[in-house]
C-alpha cells in the first residue's frame, strides 16, 4: 500500500484492504488481430488463491500525469481483492496504431483472449471505469463472452453518437474540450493541469470560429479526422453510427451492470435509457445518480464504493444485500437520497404548467394573449451558463444575467404555498413561430429562490429544419422539447421559472439559420421568433409531479 493509496482509501471510504502489497507490472504488449499492440498495467496483489481480475480499457493513459487516477483506481481495486489491468487504448499513450471508436468491441475480445492465456486469471472478468472507459466497457458486452461476469459504469451510455450530438445539435463545447484533452493530456504534470485549468479561455478563439468543420484545427493546431467524420455524418439515420451503439446488446447482456450517474451529466438520459432497457429485458441492474456533473470528482468515491460492492457479489460470489432497493437518487434541493425498485419511479404524475402573458407561470388553462417575441443573432449568440457538458461550464449555477438579455424569455410561477417534489422527465410543449426555417428552441427548467438566485435544474434543446419541418398555416410550429430527467425539490417560497430562447453557445453550435452544412457553413441570419401561448396554442413544461403517497424511502 502507497501513501496515496491509503489516503484515498481513507478519503473514499472504502472497505479495507485484504492486502497492502501488490505487485505492478508495466507496458505489457497485448497483440491485437491486426498485429497492433496495445500496452498495458497490471496490478497483482499479494493473496493466497484465485482472485478475479477488473479490467479497465483507456484513452487517458496509465500512470503519471493526469493518468494518476486510473493508477491509483488500479492499486485501491487490487488491494481489495482483485487482479487489475489497465490498458491503453490503440493509438494513445504507447499503444499502437491509430485511436479509432469502432475498433473497441474487437480490442476488447482480444484483451479478453490474451487474459485467458495468463496463469493468473481464472476465468472472473469484471470492468470498470467512466465515460469513454465506459464505452469500452459496452463495446466488449456487445460480443456475450462468458468471462465477462460484471460491469461498473460510470456517467456514460452504450451509444456513442450521443456524445457528438445533443439530438441534432452539435454538442461543441463537449467535443473540442475532449479533443483538446486528448492533444494535452501527455504533456508534463503540471502543463497538463494548467492546461485543464485554462482549457474555456484557450478555447474560446475556436468556439467563435465559423466554419465549425476548421474548429478542431483552432482548438489543438491539427485537422482531426475523426471529428471530420463526425461532422459530416450529422443524421442520427445515418448508418455511420451503427458500429457505435450498442443498446441493441442489452437484452442478450450476460454480465450485471451497475451505474452511477448525474443529474447534470451530459450523458444521463442515454445512462437511464440504458437501465430501463436492462430491467425491461430481466437483467441485473443498480441505478445511483447524485448531483452530479461530468467533471466532478465528487462520484468517483461512490462508483468506487459501488463498483466493489458489486466486483463483490457477481464476481468474488459474497452474498450481498438483497433488502437494498436497485435504484438510489439524490433529490436535489432537499439535499437527502431516495431510494425505489424503479426508473422511472411510479408514483408521479405529469403536471402541465403553462406559460402565460406577462411572464407568468402557472397551472391554470390559458388565456388569450399576445405572443412572446425576441431576435436570435447567431453573431451574438445567446451563451451556455451551466448545465450539462464535459467542459468546465457545467453544472448548477446562478442563471439571473443570462436571463436578463433580451433573447431570452422567461415565465416564472408565484411562490410555492408548499414543497414541489419533481421526478422523472421533464419536457417542455411548445407553440412556436420562427422567420426562418432552420432554427433551434432550448428550454430551461430553473428554481428561483427567496433571495432571487435562478439555479438552473435541466434543459435541452430541438431543432427545426427547412424542408423536414412544416408549421401550420398560422406559421406555427408544435415542439417537444424533452429535457434531461431530474429528482429536485422546489421549496415553499420558491418559484418555478422556465427559460426559452434559441440557444447556449458553444455548449450546443449555434444554428447559422441557413441549413449549410457544419462543415463549411459561415453565413448568419438573424431570426425573429414568437412564443405563443394562448387557448389556442397552449404552451407548457410537463413536470412528473411525486404524489404524496408514492412509494419509495429515504436513502442514507
Amino acid at each position: 500500500m502507497t501513501l496515496l493509496s491509503r489516503f484515498a482509501a481513507a478519503g473514499f471510504k472504502l472497505p479495507p484492504p485484504r492486502t497492502r502489497r501488490v505487485d505492478v507490472e508495466r507496458d505489457l504488449r497485448v497483440e491485437m488481430p491486426d498485429g497492433v499492440e496495445l500496452l498495458a498495467d497490471h496490478y497483482a496483489p499479494r493473496l493466497a488463491g484465485a482472485v478475479p481480475t477488473v479490467l479497465l480499457r483507456s484513452p487517458y493513459g496509465r500512470r503519471g500525469g493526469l493518468a494518476t487516477v486510473y493508477a491509483l483506481i488500479g492499486r485501491l481495486l487490487a488491494e481489495r481483492g482483485n487482479h487489475v489491468v489497465v490498458q491503453s487504448v490503440r493509438g494513445t499513450f504507447g499503444s499502437g496504431g491509430e485511436m479509432d471508436y469502432k475498433r473497441e468491441a474487437d480490442d476488447g475480445r482480444a484483451t479478453v483472449a490474451w487474459l485467458s492465456r495468463q496463469s493468473w486469471f481464472d476465468g472472473r472478468l469484471g470492468t470498470f471505469g467512466p465515460s469513454y472507459l465506459g464505452f469500452t466497457q459496452w463495446a466488449l458486452a456487445s460480443s456475450h463472452l462468458p468471462q465477462h461476469r460484471a460491469m461498473a459504469v460510470q456517467v456514460i451510455g452504450s451509444e456513442r453518437r450521443t456524445m457528438v450530438y445533443s439530438g441534432e445539435p452539435l454538442a461543441m463545447d463537449s467535443i473540442l474540450s475532449l479533443l483538446h484533452t486528448y492533444a494535452t493530456q501527455d504533456a508534463p504534470l503540471l502543463k497538463s493541469l494548467g492546461a485543464t485549468r485554462n482549457r474555456q479561455k484557450l478555447l474560446a478563439p475556436a468556439y467563435a470560429h465559423l466554419p465549425v468543420g476548421e474548429t478542431d484545427r483552432v482548438a489543438t493546431g491539427r485537422t482531426n479526422p475523426i471529428f471530420q467524420e463526425w461532422l459530416s455524418h450529422e443524421d442520427a439515420a445515418d448508418p455511420y453510427w451503427e458500429a457505435v451503439d450498442y443498446r441493441g446488446a442489452i437484452p442478450d447482456l450476460a454480465a450485471p451492470v451497475c451505474m452511477v450517474g448525474g443529474w447534470y451529466d451530459y450523458y444521463l438520459p442515454h445512462l437511464l435509457g440504458d437501465f430501463e432497457r436492462l430491467r425491461a429485458a430481466g437483467k441485473q441492474a443498480r441505478l445511483l445518480v447524485g448531483p452530479w456533473h461530468h467533471v466532478s470528482l465528487a462520484w468517483v468515491s461512490e462508483a468506487l464504493r459501488q463498483g466493489l460492492e458489486w466486483f463483490e457479489v457477481h464476481l468474488a460470489g459474497h452474498r450481498g444485500d438483497s433488502e437494498a432497493p436497485p435504484v438510489r437518487v439524490f433529490l436535489t434541493g432537499a439535499d437527502r437520497w431516495l431510494e425505489m425498485e424503479e426508473w422511472p419511479p411510479p408514483g408521479t404524475e405529469e403536471v402541465r404548467w403553462h406559460l402565460h402573458a406577462a411572464g407568468a407561470l402557472g397551472r391554470d388553462a390559458p388565456v388569450e394573449s399576445s405572443p412572446d417575441a425576441y431576435r436570435y443573432d447567431p453573431a451574438d449568440p445567446t451563451p451556455s451558463v451551466g448545465g450539462t457538458s464535459i467542459s468546465a461550464n457545467c453544472g448548477a449555477v446562478d442563471n439571473r444575467a443570462l436571463e436578463a438579455r433580451a433573447d431570452v424569455v422567461v415565465y416564472t410561477s408565484a411562490a410555492l404555498e408548499r414543497d414541489l417534489d419533481v421526478v422523472g422527465a421533464v419536457a417542455a410543449d411548445l407553440f412556436v413561430r420562427s422567420s426562418l426555417e432552420h432554427t433551434d428552441f432550448f428550454c430551461r427548467l430553473c428554481d428561483v429562490g427567496v433571495d432571487g438566485r435562478s439555479t438552473n435544474i435541466c434543459d435541452g434543446i430541438v431543432r427545426l429544419k427547412g424542408g423536414r419541418d412544416q408549421p401550420d398555416a398560422g406559421g406555427v410550429h408544435h415542439v417537444r422539447v424533452e429535457m434531461w430527467p431530474t429528482a429536485h425539490r422546489f421549496l415553499a417560497g420558491n418559484r418555478v421559472r422556465v427559460q426559452v430562447s434559441s440557444g447556449a453557445h458553444p455548449r450546443f453550435a449555434r444554428n447559422l439559420g441557413t441549413g449549410e452544412p457544419l462543415l463549411t457553413g459561415t453565413a448568419m441570419n438573424v431570426a425573429d421568433q414568437e412564443v405563443l401561448h394562448d387557448p389556442a396554442h397552449p404552451s407548457a413544461i410537463i413536470l412528473s409531479e411525486m404524489v404524496a403517497s408514492a412509494p419509495g424511502r429515504d436513502g442514507r
